[in-house]
């Protein structure tokens, strides 16, 4: 008896990767912002995360996303 699952792709896709890394180093400016209390760059970096999220939607619509046309599939 076998299970057949199908693999998601966990992100594994340069949209997703561009995506986080946007977002990422948006919450680390946001967080040293907020620490000194300069409160018009922790409202930037969370500008920067929407930017990011937008980023990776662009990216995956224009075939860099996982399954994408512009993107080579890896066997595991």
């Amino acid at each position: 008896m076998s299970i057949e699952t199908a693999d998601p792709g966990h992100g594994h896709s340069p949209a997703a990767w561009t995506s986080v890394t946007i977002m990422l180093i948006a919450i680390t400016i946001g967080t040293v912002a907020f620490f000194f209390d300069v409160q018009w760059l922790v409202w930037a970096s969370a500008g920067l995360v929407v930017v990011g999220l937008l980023v990776g939607w662009v990216l995956a619509r224009a075939g860099y996303g996982v399954g994408g046309s512009k993107v080579t599939e890896k066997a595991h």
